[in-house]
């Protein structure tokens, strides 16, 4: 559970490095990109400890797909709360063939 957990926090501050910008298109790109590095600094003090806690009650695999719907489920947030964009039906559809890939990878 605390890898979940974990997993979780490094991809809130994964998305906001790699997409909070998008707010702040005026500001110069190497500024962006610096702050950026610095948001993902903190993203990997978590991720790595995150999966060095999974692994072994997870599978890599495993870990992998979990991290990818995390992802998934920040983004969609993300994108609707901070970014402002509307969620369609097409974006769900998509969503949900991934989380089927992790019913079917956690399938002995």
């Amino acid at each position: 559970m605390g890898s979940i957990v974990l997993l979780i926090l490094s991809n809130v501050f994964m998305t906001f490095a790699w997409y909070g910008h998008l707010k702040f298109r005026s500001s110069p790109l190497w500024i962006v990109i610096l702050v950026s590095w610095g948001i993902a600094f903190f993203e990997y003090c978590l991720q790595v400890p995150a999966n060095r806690l999974g692994y072994g009650q997870f599978s890599g695999a495993q870990l992998k797909v979990m991290q990818e719907v995390i992802t998934l489920v920040v983004f969609a947030l993300f994108s609707v709360f901070y970014l402002k964009e509307p969620f369609k039906w097409n974006y769900v559809a998509g969503f949900a063939l991934i989380v089927l890939a992790v019913f079917v990878v956690f399938q002995d």
